[in-house]
C-alpha cells in the first residue's frame, strides 16, 4: 500500500492529519491513490447514510445585501443587479408547492438585507413551521447579532449555513471590504452552535489568491470546529466583480476536497452544489459519487431565478420547481441513488440518532 493511501487510512480513522500529510493528501496523490480516496468516501457515506440523497428546497428571497464582498455578483456596488424581494406570501407559497413535491427542508438564502428584520424573519420561521410542523427550516441571512440568531432558533429554525469561504485572516481581507473580518465570521459559527443549530460553513475552492497552505488551514479549522454541514463549491467569477478575470476554481479540485472532507466528517451533511452543475453537466452527480449526500433543487419563483446570481453562468435559472425536481429524481437514479422524503438531519457521531 502507498503512502498516500496509508494517510487515507488514518484520515479515515482518526478524522485529522498534522499539516505535512494534509499537504501531502492535496498535493501528491496519484491517479490510483485518488480513485481509493474517492472509494473510501463512498464507502464511509454509505455506512452512515446509505444510498439516501436528501433534498433541500432552496428559496433565494432577497437578493439585496449591504456587503460588498468582492467575488459576489449581488454585492452592493453592483448597480447592474435587479434588485428584487419575495412577499411573505410568495415564500409560503413556494414552501407549499414545495411540500407538495417532497421537500421536507427548506432553506431560506439572501442576501444580507436589513428589510427583512429579527421580526419580519421570527414570524416568517414560525409561520412556516406551522404550515410544515414535520419540515426543517434552514436560514443563510449572513452575519449576526447571538441575540438574532437566538430570536431565530426559538421561533423554529433549525439549521444556519454560514460558509466563512476562507479561514486565514490575510485571504480573508483579500476576498472581502475591511468591515468583514473572519473573527466575526468564526465569532457567528460558535455563537450557533452553542445555540443549538446544526451549523454548516465551508470554502469556495480555487478562490482568487487561495493556495494550498490556506486550505490546509480550512481543513484543520473545520476539523476542529466539526460543522453539521460542510458546503464546498468551486469559485466562479462574475462579470460585475474586480475578479471577473479570474480562473474558475476546477471540478476535480472540488471533488478532491469533497472526499477529504467526507472522510474528516463522516456524519457531516455535504451538498453537490449547483455550482458544481454550473462547471460541469454532471457536476452533481460526480459530487454525490465523491461523498456528498445533499442536493438543493431550486423554489425560487422562476421569474426571480435570473436575478440571484452570485457567478455567472448559474444553472437552472428558469426550469419550474416540479420539473427541476422530476430532473434531480432521475439524476440520482442513473448514478444507484435514490432521492428520499425526509428531513435529512446530521447523525450525531458514533449513534443513529438524528440531531
Amino acid at each position: 500500500m502507498t503512502g498516500c493511501r496509508n494517510i487515507i487510512d488514518r484520515l479515515e480513522k482518526d478524522y485529522t492529519l498534522p499539516r505535512e500529510d494534509f499537504q501531502q493528501l492535496l498535493t501528491g496523490l496519484s491517479p490510483e491513490d485518488e480513485e481509493y480516496l474517492y472509494e473510501r468516501a463512498r464507502e464511509v457515506r454509505h455506512q452512515v447514510y446509505g444510498k439516501d440523497v436528501y433534498l433541500r428546497g432552496l428559496i433565494e428571497f432577497t437578493n439585496v445585501c449591504k456587503n460588498d464582498c468582492y467575488y459576489c455578483g449581488i454585492r452592493r456596488s453592483n448597480l447592474n443587479v435587479q434588485r428584487y424581494r419575495l412577499s411573505t406570501e410568495e415564500i409560503l407559497d413556494c414552501c407549499d408547492r414545495g411540500y407538495a413535491l417532497g421537500f421536507r427542508t427548506f432553506v431560506l438564502q439572501g442576501g444580507e438585507d436589513g428589510y427583512f428584520t429579527d421580526d419580519r424573519v421570527c414570524q416568517l420561521v414560525s409561520e412556516i413551521k406551522t404550515r410544515h410542523p414535520d419540515c426543517a427550516v434552514t436560514l443563510s441571512i449572513g452575519e449576526k447579532s447571538r441575540e438574532s440568531y437566538q430570536a431565530f432558533f426559538d421561533a423554529g429554525a433549525d439549521r444556519y449555513l454560514l460558509r466563512q469561504e476562507t479561514s486565514n485572516p490575510v485571504h480573508y481581507r483579500f476576498l472581502h471590504p475591511e468591515e468583514l473580518t473572519i473573527e466575526n465570521r468564526k465569532r457567528c459559527l460558535q455563537d450557533l452552535k452553542d445555540i443549538g443549530y446544526q451549523v454548516g460553513c465551508g470554502i469556495m475552492v480555487g478562490s482568487p489568491g487561495q493556495t494550498t497552505d490556506h486550505i490546509i488551514e480550512d481543513l484543520m479549522f473545520m476539523g476542529d470546529f466539526k460543522p453539521h454541514m460542510v458546503g464546498i463549491g468551486p469559485f466562479i467569477p462574475h462579470k460585475d466583480t474586480k475578479f471577473r478575470d479570474e480562473a474558475p476554481g476546477t471540478l476535480a479540485d472540488t471533488l478532491h476536497l469533497l472526499a477529504i472532507l467526507r472522510l474528516m466528517l463522516p456524519n457531516a451533511l455535504i451538498p453537490a452544489t449547483t455550482a458544481l452543475g454550473t462547471i460541469h453537466p454532471l457536476g452533481r452527480e460526480k459530487g454525490i459519487l465523491a461523498g456528498a449526500n445533499v442536493v438543493m433543487p431550486n423554489l425560487s419563483p422562476s421569474t426571480v431565478r435570473d436575478k440571484y446570481l452570485l457567478y455567472d453562468g448559474k444553472i437552472c435559472t428558469g426550469d419550474e420547481a416540479a420539473e427541476c425536481c422530476r430532473c434531480m429524481e432521475r439524476r440520482m437514479e442513473s448514478i444507484g441513488y435514490q432521492v428520499v422524503v425526509s428531513r435529512g438531519d446530521a447523525k450525531q457521531e458514533n449513534t443513529d440518532v438524528l440531531l
